[in-house]
């Protein structure tokens, strides 16, 4: 092996994800991801900052209509997308905890991933990754077996997709157990419990809306690997996925102050790839 490629495997695991480490020297690699097709109105201004699009599935918002011009503009973008699967619950934007059951979770998850990829083939793309939304994602994080009911859904319909989950979380687990690939996500504008939770949405602390605040957080958990909680308490994450919502009013300016700091600190942007 050459130096150059011992240098990369340092830095880079063998699915092209990048690695945590203690410093983020110029050429770590890292996914900045966004929640489209929800109806926020600046989709095509996230588009030019991005690099992963995930695409809302009916559930929770849009429909086929808007999963089609999401998928071709992400698609013209060169832009990856995967599927942003909900609970059925519009009046609540899938932001609701509902008591579903495993089948059900099942259920849903093929029904709007099969849609979404229908229509991605018909626009001539291929479907990189999926992130469950909201409460369909934290009820997961939590739940065993609601972790097994998504990732036995992906694994039946694809299991070259990858799946956006944060590290140590029931739906990693549940991921890896049904043969996908995970891509490791964190949030740059969550705040975290000491557990490694996200703090609810009912709490006013739930987000971070200065992304001058914002920024220097991401860059010490591509560092440290660390993330400070509102706790007080350091919490151990690794970031493979960095998200931001696309929903949120301040969003394009949190992106571009995310990115442009990132830059200025060598590290690339660039979508996960499936690598078996």
């Amino acid at each position: 092996m050459s130096l150059i490629d011992r240098l990369i495997s340092r830095f880079v695991d063998p699915r092209g994800l990048a690695r945590p480490r203690r410093s983020a020297p110029a050429g770590f690699v890292v996914d900045l991801n966004a929640d489209l097709g929800e109806g926020a109105g600046h989709d095509d201004e996230l588009l030019a900052l991005v690099t992963s699009a995930n695409i809302a599935c009916g559930f929770h918002a849009g429909d086929a209509s808007t999963m089609r011009r999401s998928i071709e503009t992400a698609r013209d973008r060169r832009i990856a997308v995967g599927a942003h699967p909900s609970l059925f619950d519009r009046k609540n934007f899938g932001r609701k905890e509902l008591p579903v059951k495993p089948d059900e979770v099942f259920e849903a998850v093929i029904y709007q991933l099969g849609v979404f990829q229908a229509i991605a083939e018909a626009a001539g793309v291929r479907p990189n990754h999926v992130k469950p939304h909201g409460a369909l994602y934290n009820m997961a994080v939590r739940h065993e077996e609601l972790a097994s009911a998504i990732a036995r859904a992906i694994a039946k319909l694809d299991p070259k997709l990858l799946l956006f989950a944060p590290q140590n979380s029931a739906l990693a687990r549940a991921g890896e157990a049904n043969g996908l690939q995970i891509a490791h996500e964190v949030f740059a504008d969550r705040n975290y419990l000491s557990d490694g939770s996200l703090v609810s949405r009912t709490r006013p602390n739930a987000l971070l809306h200065d992304p001058n605040e914002a920024a220097p957080r991401v860059v010490r958990i591509l560092r440290e690997g660390k993330v400070r909680s509102v706790d007080g308490v350091d919490v151990d994450v690794r970031a493979e996925t960095i998200c931001l919502h696309g929903d949120n009013p301040e969003a394009v300016d949190f992106a571009r102050v995310l990115r442009s700091r990132l830059e200025k600190e060598g590290v690339h942007m660039r979508a996960p790839k499936f690598s078996k």
